[in-house]
């Protein structure tokens, strides 16, 4: 049998399918924002709608270990450098370069969850005229929305001016939009890219 993505299905992955709007939505499938984004993107290059990767975090190796031939396990390594966002890519001609983050937070999204370097990486994506936003899972909802760096950036100026050092779900809510999980391109961002990037 022919699965997406050349993937089989895990056992205990619930396939039972809810109607949301006419979108068809695959809940408690067990997976997290990032598998669900890794599979997304591996479905947009299959069918060539965008090219977007996983950044890999840059580490030196200091020490390997071989207990066999064929096998080594790296015992020691440390980050060469700080990292910026976890994905980067292209969609029509734009870079897009965005963070996923998890929350089990029912109520707000901690700021802190984003280093100081990640925000100046965002803010000068924008300010270069790309894509940057952050996809947020509040994982007790099983909720993903998708949530523009601008918003973000903006918040992050109030906390440095002694305000709040959160995003409110209410303010996600709101500001961002919720992106109902799917079964081939299980986190759809594209849509709201178009919606808010090129209409």
């Amino acid at each position: 049998m022919n699965y997406p993505n050349g993937v089989r299905p895990r056992a205990n992955q619930s396939n039972r399918v809810k109607k949301t709007n006419n979108v068809q939505s695959y809940s408690n499938r067990g997976m997290s924002l990032e598998e669900d984004i890794n599979a997304t993107n591996e479905y947009y290059l299959a069918t060539n709608k965008a090219i977007v990767h996983k950044k890999p975090t840059p580490i030196q190796i200091v020490r390997v270990h071989y207990p066999k031939r064929s096998a080594a396990v790296i015992t020691e390594a440390y980050f060469q450098s700080k990292s910026t966002t976890d994905y980067n890519g292209i969609y029509k001609g734009k870079h897009i370069d965005f963070e996923a983050k998890e929350t089990k937070n029912k109520t707000l999204f901690p700021l802190a969850n984003f280093h100081d370097h990640q925000f100046s990486h965002m803010q000068q994506i924008v300010e270069h005229g790309g894509i940057c936003f952050c996809l947020i899972r509040f994982t007790a909802m099983d909720e993903t929305y998708f949530i523009e760096a601008k918003d973000i950036l903006q918040a992050y100026e109030k906390m440095m001016q002694g305000g709040k050092k959160s995003l409110s779900y209410e303010d996600i809510k709101t500001k961002g939009e919720q992106i109902p999980l799917q079964f081939q391109a299980r986190v759809n961002y594209l849509p709201i890219i178009d919606e808010r990037f090129f209409s």
